[in-house]
């Protein structure tokens, strides 16, 4: 862990969003798939989204789909996770990870699957 860095976490009220930035300092995302996990206090963590390294193949968890999006800016080195319409359930830290792409699949929606994690940014969402 501590390879990514993620940003953008926060306290929100329900119904709100929030962006959260994942950044790779020293090296480049380039040929990596990245995904978002997120864990909730007592709970394991969860897959949340996941995209390709060109960004033309992402992946969802159903309790998210819809409401969050995930992109990626190859210029700024950045996969963000767009998170609209945000419930109290949403309330976790959420994690982003890397890892070579070699296709997205039912394993990127696993942790084992990628090489590289952050620390881990707090999403708390009031009701």
């Amino acid at each position: 862990q501590g390879q990514l860095v993620e940003s953008g976490g926060g306290l929100v009220q329900a119904g709100g969003s929030l962006r959260l930035s994942c950044a790779a300092p020293g090296r480049t995302f380039n040929r990596y798939a990245v995904g978002w996990f997120r864990q909730a206090p007592g709970k394991e963590r969860e897959f949340v989204a996941a995209t390709s390294w060109s960004g033309s193949s992402t992946l969802y968890a159903d309790s998210v789909k819809g409401r969050f999006t995930i992109s990626r800016d190859g210029a700024k080195n950045a996969v963000y996770l767009q998170l609209n319409s945000l419930k109290p359930e949403d309330t976790a830290v959420y994690y982003c990870a890397a890892a070579l792409d070699l296709g997205l699949g039912s394993d990127s929606r696993t942790a084992h699957w990628y090489d590289y994690w952050g620390q881990g940014t707090q999403v708390t969402v009031s009701s």
